[in-house]
């Protein structure tokens, strides 16, 4: 039969056109070639010179992936469960973006001459040696960056080996602000959209649905396959410092979200679509984190050996579930299932009445096997959360490994363990070295054929989440199409509008807001005193203007002092606190405090005497009370603004706009505020917008507003919308649900759906 395919030479690449069939992309310089079947063309990926079933095209992505995994070597199959460590694009040697850097040639980025979407030293031999395939990209320099670094890192694995391309993927990266760990994506020019929290605020499922449906456009434009999101956790715990990522603590609301959001980012539709709604507009959804993170006993955070116990004093376990398991693994579209899931860094504690065991739930093969695999029978890829297999560091508050429960283990034994639990990949891991010793001790114990079968298992989950993507074959892009796609201005509009429909007004005292056009504004600096980072450092100190001076003179006018204005806005953000001082350990205590939603230095009277969980080989205790101790918040200076302006303007008005990260007490600065406008991460513009009422806010809140820290403290970790509400000096209530038009308190659909039921 005559050749019926046409080939077009791109730059850096060619396509070969079928008609009716798979357009392939494939580098000259990978040594590929192409081989010809009825006339219609398939890239020998083996450079064999026939046509195997994971070559054609023509067959199910599940048959494909079953016949590659047969072939593939034990250390092509350890390559596969890698996931990268957090690569930047380029690898800067300096500045803030250091932290994620590499070299070129041996030299840093600054020094070296590279072009900015050269692949580092480093990506190239975790590529070639470790047959890594699973790339966590962070910033990037431009979505033309993007494009072009995909298109190197993909010419690169084509021509070794059976030719498996790389599966990128990205934290979230479409918020407003990306400074955290688990949000460390941007740059790209890409739409900016309410996080998590925000986007439950809308109460909008369908808008949602439109948001994943963008990010998926914007993602595979700039060559990301899978998305390590959405955050589907029920942060029934108010002091979480991960809640704003949630969809929150309502269980419908949280698990209708789950459920548009996975829709719209893997389903294909049309001439795009592969199979079963997966294709080429695709990308995979990583749904965080099993079985539910949001229960940390007195709001800690697991990223830390002092966070890293799940309690469950409601006994509400299943409910932490529901999300996943009426969410993302029932969804309405073709494609059925999040394809990938990964466990929390989380010790759930006593929940294993099988084994008896208090581990990390990666390690747990209660909590992998027994309960996601085989209770709710979930065929799809199980990734661990990053840096899991590598030793904690030698304090408490040591940002470091996570290897909850198993510390005593050796990285190798860590690695077959979670194996054995049921979990196919390793966040955060370059090194194929564990892996491969794993399947040695593996072999010693089980006998190599069973170890061999527990391989391809996970192989062939693996690769079928490539097959399903058209990766095969097509990884490459055109930069300048990317650059068309990504952050284009119907994105970025669909954005500020979701943005906008985000903001909760909470009060609004004498209808002062909206406000007119000339109004004189005085806004006071923001003060954050030293406190512990991210990743354990102790911060410096400092004071800044919260808000640009020529957005404000867009809106009104913006004065230098209180006396000149008309009104004084003020702008704050939940209280920044932390469960655990080093020097108090330091000093003899067992270095545990309060994590405090209030400003003021708040002292744990009531809180429980004995902690549900403790134990850790670095410390002699396992009660972690701090019962009668002091927590302040870093950004006290917040609620001190709010007093000095009240002060100040008199009887003028005073109006605050709040960043709720976390649940609130606003007890302490309500009564002086006239008028409440709180957001959950969106850019100034659309506060203003706001403001001087060209939007009309319809934003509900996501959460309560705890009366007092009394009740914060009597609330279980495990159990949502349990908390006494405060109710504002205007007789209302600040209750889940509880939002404010420029007309007064609304009462609508969303209301009448969700209101205070679970």
């Amino acid at each position: 039969m005559s050749k019926r395919y046409e080939e077009i030479k791109k730059d850096g690449y060619v396509l070969v056109q079928n008609p009716g069939g798979a357009t392939l992309g494939y580098s000259p310089e990978s040594g590929v070639g192409i081989l010809e079947e009825e006339g219609l063309a398939f890239k020998d990926l083996s450079r064999d010179g026939k046509l195997d079933v994971y070559e054609d095209w023509r067959q199910p992505p599940e048959a494909r992936a079953k016949d590659l995994a047969a072939q593939l070597s034990i250390e092509e199959i350890a390559g596969l469960m890698l996931y990268s460590a957090h690569q930047a694009v380029p690898g800067y040697g300096k500045g803030p973006r250091a932290r994620f850097a590499g070299t070129y040639g041996g030299r840093p980025y600054e020094e070296s001459g590279a072009k900015p979407y050269d692949l580092t030293d480093q990506q190239i031999a975790f590529l070639k040696d470790d047959h890594l395939r699973h790339v966590l990209v962070t910033t990037v320099e431009s979505s033309e960056t993007a494009a072009k670094w995909n298109n190197r890192v993909q010419a690169l694995t084509e021509g070794i080996g059976h030719g498996i391309p790389a599966n990128n993927s990205s934290d979230p990266r479409h918020g407003s602000e990306t400074a955290a760990e688990f949000a460390v994506g941007a740059k790209g020019d890409i739409s900016r959209w309410p996080q998590g929290i925000g986007m439950s605020a809308t109460f909008d499922p369908a808008l949602n649905l439109k948001f994943a449906q963008i990010a998926a456009r914007e993602y595979r434009a700039l060559g990301i396959a899978t998305a390590l999101s959405p955050q589907i956790d029920l942060s029934t715990e108010p002091r979480w410092m991960r809640f704003p990522g949630t969809f929150g603590e309502h269980t419908l609301l949280s698990t209708e979200m789950a459920r548009t959001y996975c829709d719209g980012l893997q389903e294909s539709e049309g001439e795009r679509e592969i199979q079963d709604g997966w294709g080429y507009d695709s990308v995979n959804a990583m749904v965080k984190h099993w079985p539910g993170g949001g229960s940390g006993e007195g709001g800690r955070d697991a990223h830390y050996n002092y966070g890293k116990f799940a309690v469950y004093p409601g006994g509400n376990f299943e409910e932490h579930q529901k999300p996943f398991t009426e969410g993302a693994f029932r969804l309405a579209g073709k494609t059925g299932c999040a394809s990938a899931v990964m466990p929390y860094y989380t010790v759930s504690h006593d929940i294993d009445q099988t084994n008896g065991e208090n581990v990390g739930n990666s390690y747990s093969k209660a909590i992998i096997t027994d309960l996601l695999r085989e209770k709710y029978g979930y065929q799809g890829v199980v990734c661990t959360d990053w840096g899991i297999t590598a030793d904690e560091g030698p304090e408490v508050a040591t940002f470091s490994g996570k290897c909850w429960g198993v510390e005593n283990l050796s990285v190798a034994e860590r690695h077959l363990k979670i194996l054995l639990a049921g979990v196919d990949q390793f966040g955060g891991n370059n090194d194929a070295g564990p892996i491969l010793e794993a399947y040695r001790l593996g072999c010693e114990r089980y006998g190599e054929a069973a170890m061999r079968e527990r391989f391809e298992a996970s192989a062939r989950r693996l690769l079928l989440n490539i097959f399903r993507v058209g990766l095969f074959e097509n990884p490459y892009l055109d930069p300048a199409e990317s650059a068309k796609i990504v952050g284009c201005p119907e994105f970025m509009q669909a954005g500020f509008e979701a943005q906008l429909k985000s903001l909760t007004l909470l009060k609004n005292k004498g209808n002062v807001l909206p406000l007119g056009e000339k109004t004189k504004v005085y806004i006071p600096n923001r003060h954050i005193g030293p406190m512990l980072t991210f990743f354990s450092t102790k911060s410096e100190p400092r004071e800044f203007s919260p808000v640009k001076p020529e957005l404000v003179n867009r809106y009104f006018e913006l004065v230098d002092t209180p006396e000149e204005a008309d009104v004084a806005l003020v702008f704050m953000e939940s209280p920044l606190s932390n469960g655990y001082d080093p020097d108090d350990a330091k000093a003899g205590g067992n270095g545990y405090l309060p994590i405090s939603l209030q400003y003021r230095p708040y002292t744990a009277k009531n809180a429980r005497e004995q902690s549900l969980a403790g134990g850790d080989p670095l410390e002699n205790f396992t009660n972690r009370s701090y019962r009668g101790k002091t927590g302040t918040a870093a950004n006290e200076a917040d609620l001190d603004n709010v007093l000095a302006m009240r002060k100040a303007m008199g009887n003028k008005p005073v109006i605050v706009s709040i960043r709720l990260n976390n649940p609130t007490v606003m007890a302490e600065f309500e009564p002086y505020a006239d008028a409440i406008l709180a957001d959950y991460g969106v850019q100034g513009e659309a506060i203003f917008e706001t403001l001087c009422g060209k939007n009309e806010p319809s934003g509900l809140l996501p959460m309560q507003i705890p009366q007092d820290m009394e009740t914060v403290e009597a609330q279980q970790e495990d159990v949502g919308l349990d908390m006494e509400p405060y109710v504002d000096s205007c007789g209302n209530c600040y209750d889940f649900a509880f939002g404010c038009n420029f007309h007064g308190v609304i009462h609508d659909g969303r209301t009448e759906k969700y209101g205070r039921k679970k």
